[in-house]
């Protein structure tokens, strides 16, 4: 650790996290450390130790200094203790916990550090439904400096299942880098023929993601006899418990060549950059990063009208909105987009200007660092 005292204005932030898998809160500690470091801060992110998984990897091959912490048990008295020992001795300005666990481990051990503390939640639907929980994120929200959510769907949530005051919990939508891809390895990985059309989805291979909705609304339009020429790509990231249905409906519909499950990938702005439509058939989402990054892509976006997704997309301006778990109409704003080239230039144009005005990892940033002066200030 360097010894010298960190410059005026700079800070030393703890940024904890309860997992280490490759998610959408997962990508945006990472994206908000590396953006914290290049305006001068000093990050120590701390996760679980004894599965360190793809965040750690992260981390240490960006040279940050991965901090393990133990939970022994579900309820984990001497962990407020290491977690206040860890403060002390990484000498640490700000705690920044995301997520229901560090929510409340990091409150308590930041306490008695005497250092501010900062929660943000990202949309865990999970997170209030036991009373226990509920009891505890309520304690940990009120000693902390500042509570977050993510989109105003979460914050609604939150004020309704806890009881908050209004003022309790802000927004701070996530925004990402901008990270031009290139479309040529992906076109010609996928043999893609310029007459085709590429639909993106981005999600790992769980239920909630929606991926089976979309392939019955593809295989309607297909029935329908859609003259398009359509292909599809599901960046699956690590699979998950749909991933044998997926497949087996891949195969029974004899789309090997037209619908790809690609998982373990790096290159999503590539997969942006190479996609024609980006679509999200999620039950339930916070404020996905994913269609963040295709409306920085320019991509239009056909997605479900569900949680913080319509705070990112107006139905018919950025993209189209459909109801979660519903193939039909999902098949209908599919056709649209795909029998339409005008159409899909002119919501993908629409996404990248709202995306270029209120979903970068600028404008997320400078909203925590205010959050974090001010809880030094208190």
């Amino acid at each position: 650790m360097d010894s010298e005292a960190m410059k005026p204005g700079r800070l030393r932030i703890a940024m904890m996290l309860e997992s280490s898998g490759h998610g959408g809160a997962e990508v945006v500690v990472f994206q908000l450390a590396e953006e914290l470091r290049r305006r001068g801060h000093q990050v120590i992110p701390v996760g679980p130790a004894a599965r360190p998984g793809w965040l750690a990897d992260q981390f240490r091959e960006n040279g940050f200094e991965w901090e393990g912490f133990v939970l022994n048990r579900t309820l984990d008295a001497g962990l407020v203790g290491r977690m206040a020992d860890l403060f002390r001795r990484r000498q640490i300005d700000v705690v920044h916990s995301h997520e229901f666990s560090m929510a409340v481990y990091g409150a308590a051990g930041a306490r008695l550090a005497r250092v501010p503390h900062i929660i943000t939640m990202h949309g865990n639907q999970k997170m209030t439904a036991a009373l226990r929980r509920r009891v505890a994120v309520r304690w940990a929200f009120r000693i902390s400096s500042a509570a977050v959510a993510v989109s105003q769907d979460t914050k609604r949530t939150l004020d309704q299942d806890l009881g908050l005051p209004e003022d309790a919990v802000t927004v701070v939508p996530n925004g990402v880098p901008v990270r031009p891809g290139d479309p040529a390895g992906i076109r010609a990985e996928l043999q893609l023929r310029d007459d085709e059309v590429l639909l993106l989805a981005v999600g790992n291979l769980i239920t909630r993601k929606g991926h089976i909705v979309l392939l019955r609304a593809l295989a309607q339009l297909e029935d329908e006899g859609i003259a398009v020429p359509w292909r599809l790509a599901i960046a699956g990231g690590r699979g998950g418990e749909e991933q044998e249905a997926l497949e087996q409906f891949i195969a029974e519909r004899n789309w090997k060549r037209r619908a790809h499950l690609l998982l373990h990938r790096n290159d999503i702005p590539d997969l942006q950059a190479a996609a024609d439509i980006f679509v999200m058939p999620s039950l339930w989402e916070g404020l996905p990063l994913a269609i963040l990054e295709a409306m920085h892509a320019g991509n239009p976006v056909i997605a479900s009208a569900t949680s913080g997704i319509p705070e990112a997309i107006t139905s018919g301006v950025e993209g189209l909105l459909v109801p979660p778990g519903e193939a039909a109409p999902l098949a209908q704003a599919l056709r649209v987009v795909l029998e339409n080239p005008v159409e899909r230039r002119r919501l993908g144009a629409n996404a990248l200007a709202r995306a270029q005005r209120e979903f970068t990892i600028g404008a997320m940033t400078d909203a925590y660092e205010r959050l974090y002066f001010a809880g030094l200030d208190e």
